[in-house]
């Protein structure tokens, strides 16, 4: 892990610095995006995975 370097801004501080992307920029990184995960979004979930959202789904006690 490295040390943080005072000269730099944090990850946060550039991230709202960033202006805003255009609706076609967005619209294209999606388009892209789905193309890229459409076989992972379509596999089956692993059933030990399914656990561990179901006990995030329960209320604590």
């Amino acid at each position: 892990m490295s040390k943080p370097h005072p000269e730099r801004a944090c990850e946060t501080e550039r991230a709202t610095e960033a202006a805003p992307l255009s609706p076609n920029i967005r619209r294209h990184l999606g388009q892209h995006l789905r193309t890229l995960f459409t076989d992972t979004l379509s596999a089956p979930v692993d059933p030990r995975l399914e656990a561990l959202i179901a006990r995030l789904n329960k209320p604590k006690r």
